[in-house]
């Protein structure tokens, strides 16, 4: 998998770092302790700040005595270019009413989810494209979702915001298994664990106002553990772990009319490979032989969520984060799972639809 982490010429550092862990092939900044929002963003090489500039164009131009074709500049209304203040490079063309968010708001508003920063911790931030035009923030709460005795659930918050005008400022709550790091990114009926802030006069604002709606991370973590508590009690056969994991993986009508057909062998070899290793990993993933997980409903949860984060290959590391955390593949997938988990630890082997 290629990565797309901004290298920035002036310094020859990537723009990322991570505590402890060595991530993303290798590169950026590895540090020992967790560090302050500041620390953060310059490990991360996110102490930038970014602004609005005119755009101009050649007019048509006059041709003087001499036959020399003349041009002057005439300015682009209402469009502005975000250009880097410590590169000049540009990042973007926006139109007047975008308003940029800095770097330096972006941390604030973590620090504010927990109150002046007392308990966040930074684990990883950087900066992705040809500009570090992208940028990304994650970092841990304090506590835990605990599943049985020993099966312990981190609580991150993710953040991502662009500023070449693309996309909106998304910020989401991510529980993340410690054994085998599964991004379990669901929504609970209307509680969502996404915040999508637009790029707008009052998106400052907005973003120190978020804290209150990420107040979803106190709410989704009781309700969380009491489902995944539920389902690891509740018992799965093999041949319905597979059933699941199909119907979970399923990517339109037509297969689905035909995995209720009991026509999976007909199906695309490229989907048929898809469950088979989403199915493989359940059954001889290490994580996956837990008291928690092995037979359970909560373990066949975790063979979807297991499969894209850890067998799944990707173009590279920006197409596997928007595949888990930013409305892609995997995250559908996800919720699909986390439904029919639902669905079976209340009504059995008669939710699954097979013949």
């Amino acid at each position: 998998m290629a990565h797309n982490i901004f290298l920035n010429e002036q310094t020859g550092k990537y723009s990322f770092f991570s505590v402890q862990q060595t991530a993303w092939h290798g590169l950026g900044q590895i540090v020992t302790d967790y560090p302050t929002s500041e620390e953060a963003m310059k490990f991360a090489g996110l102490d930038y700040v970014v602004e609005k500039r005119k755009l101009y164009t050649p007019d048509s131009g006059e041709t003087n005595t001499d036959g020399d074709t003349l041009f002057t500049e005439m300015e682009v209304p209402n469009f502005f270019a975000t250009v880097r203040k410590d590169t000049d490079a540009v990042l973007g063309v926006v139109g007047k009413e975008y308003h940029i968010v800095q770097n330096a708001d972006a941390f604030s508003f973590f620090d504010a989810i927990v109150g002046g920063g007392e308990g966040i911790m930074y684990e990883t931030a950087g900066a992705l494209g040809k500009n570090g035009e992208r940028i990304f923030i994650t970092a841990k709460m304090p506590d835990y979702i605990r599943v049985g005795n020993d099966d312990l659930i981190e609580k991150y918050v993710f953040l991502t915001t662009s500023h070449d005008g693309t996309g909106s400022i998304t910020a989401a709550l991510t529980p993340t298994r410690i054994v085998c790091n599964n991004t379990l990114n669901v929504a609970l009926g209307n509680c969502s664990n996404v915040v999508k802030i637009r790029h707008t006069q009052s998106a400052n604002e907005r973003l120190k106002e978020a804290h209150k709606v990420m107040g979803m991370v106190n709410k989704l973590t009781p309700m969380l553990e009491e489902i995944y508590n539920q389902w690891a009690k509740v018992r799965i056969t093999d041949k319905q772990v597979l059933q699941l994991i199909q119907l979970a993986m399923c990517p339109n009508k037509e297969v689905l009319s035909k995995l209720t057909a009991g026509q999976f062998d007909e199906t695309s070899t490229a989907f048929k490979n898809i469950c088979n290793d989403a199915f493989e990993y359940a059954m001889t993933s290490e994580t996956q032989q837990m008291v928690t997980t092995k037979g359970t409903v909560f373990g066949c949860f975790n063979a979807v969520t297991g499969y894209f984060q850890n067998v799944r290959t990707y173009k590279d590391d920006t197409a596997k984060m928007n595949s888990l955390l930013d409305g892609g593949t995997a995250q559908r997938r996800a919720q699909t799972a986390f439904d029919l988990c639902t669905a079976f630890a209340k009504n059995g082997a008669d939710s699954l639809q097979f013949n």
